[in-house]
Parts: structure tokens; sequence; C-alpha cells
């Protein structure tokens, strides 16, 4: 789970899974969006994909990055589990 909130630390991240959120995109539609380098990119979702945040799919030469909604899951059920736990005590 450290690697999630890791992740999720940067702003630049947290862009790149909002976008991935709407549908998936290639590095190009990505790095065009946000105005940033594709070897700047490629740190960001190495990140990404450490965490598990992101899942990739290769058609040919082009890379199709989408959002692995089960660890997002996973990670507002341990919130929300934290929250709970609070709550109670």
């Amino acid at each position: 789970m450290a690697d999630v909130f890791n992740a999720l630390s940067s702003p630049v991240r947290r862009n790149i899974l909002s976008m991935l959120k709407e549908k998936d995109m290639t590095a190009g539609e990505i790095a065009d969006q946000l105005n940033i380098t594709k070897p700047t990119l490629s740190g960001h979702f190495n990140v990404l994909k450490t965490a598990d945040l992101v899942v990739t799919e290769r058609c040919g030469t082009t890379i199709s990055y989408s959002l692995n909604t089960t660890v997002i899951e996973e990670l507002m059920a341990s919130v929300v589990g934290l929250l709970s736990k609070k709550d109670k005590d």
C-alpha cells in the first residue's frame, strides 16, 4: 500500500489517473494534455505501474494505459475501514 500512497503523492500522477478514469489513453495523448516530455511521463508511469494503479495493453507499437480500478477500490476500502475504526474509538 505504500507504493500506492507514493504514487498518489504527485499532482502529475493524480492528473494522469484522473484522465484515465474517463477513458484509456496512450502515452502520447497524455503527454499532449499535460505538456510534459515523454521521458518524464515514462518515469511517472513506472511509479504508477509499480503501485499497480495502471494496466497496459500493447497493440503493435502503441501502448494504451487504463486505470486499475481494483487497486483504487482496495485503497478506498482501507480508508473507509480506518475511518470506521476511528469512529468506534
